[in-house]
């Protein structure tokens, strides 16, 4: 399932740029979308190699992941669990893990922050179970990212993605440093007070001159908006056909046009947009638009 890819890199036109690329992750998959895909895919691998047949993971009520997740299960015939962190809910992005065959186990926020003591908890018997940590973070996952730039047919000035946990700004920086580049990749965390980002980085991969984190785009925190961004995004989408999610890639072409409009990236520079995916997460904020 996991060895044909459709990642295009497109250009769009986008004021003031000349030379903004968007690669298109999130046209691989509509449900394993974007990074998730290339986070799993080597975690497929091993767990295949394990002869493991129960996928075990954890997430909030409208993580990408959980969805990506329990859709690779289903195709690969695998059993799929998934701690949700916090109270019971229903929304649109569970009832389609739960329509590919996924198990959801509601869990306090006390108890979600110890992962490896809730699976001993709930797996400890069963051998078939394989630990997928939240978000997809591990080393399979770090050469999942790093393949992408391997991918790239031309180099680029500047690389920007959005980040939550980290891995796949780890993934991407291996990528550009194992290939020679001098590309400058431009990390947007999504979270407020997201500097930790550096210490997850270095988990996986040394850091680099490469590396740039952009601190102040995060509008609030994770999964958090202001009527500025909704309004870039009905904006940018109206004006390049692309859809953007408010979680992520919203603030990460937000962060692209202001670091634009400041001087600190020159509209000739040839810049590349790092489409991670989970549109779907569009539907958690309906009510915004």
């Amino acid at each position: 399932m996991f060895e044909e890819i459709y990642s295009p890199v497109q250009k769009i036109t986008f004021t003031p740029f000349n030379n903004l690329f968007v690669k298109r992750d999130d046209l691989i998959d509509p449900y394993i979308s974007g990074n998730k895909w290339r986070k799993l895919k080597y975690i497929l691998a091993k767990v295949e190699k394990e002869k493991k047949t129960h996928l075990v993971t954890f997430g909030g009520a409208y993580s990408n992941h959980l969805l990506a997740t329990a859709a690779a299960a289903s195709r690969s015939g695998l059993k799929s669990t998934a701690f949700v962190r916090g109270e019971e809910v229903k929304n649109e992005m569970l009832l389609l893990c739960s329509l590919f065959g996924m198990k959801l186990v509601f869990t306090d926020r006390e108890s979600y922050r110890d992962k490896h003591t809730l699976f001993q908890q709930h797996f400890a018997n069963d051998h078939q179970a394989y630990f997928i940590d939240e978000g997809g973070a591990s080393a399979e996952a770090i050469i999942g990212c790093a393949e992408l730039i391997k991918e790239l047919a031309e180099p680029y000035d500047h690389i920007f993605c959005a980040a939550g946990t980290g891995t796949t700004a780890a993934g991407l920086l291996s990528g550009i440093q194992q290939n020679g580049l001098n590309t400058k990749l431009h990390i947007i965390p999504v979270l407020k007070g997201a500097s930790f980002i550096k210490e997850e980085i270095t988990k996986y991969t040394p850091l680099s001159h490469h590396l740039i984190l952009h601190l102040d785009y995060h509008f609030g925190g994770y999964a958090k908006t202001t009527p500025e961004l909704i309004s870039f995004i009905k904006t940018f989408t109206a004006k390049t056909g692309l859809l953007l999610d408010p979680v992520y890639t919203s603030k990460m072409f937000y962060a692209i046009q202001d670091l634009a409009q400041q001087g600190i990236i020159s509209e000739d520079e040839s810049v590349l947009a790092i489409h991670t995916g989970g549109l779907i997460g569009l539907f958690g904020m309906k009510d915004k638009f």
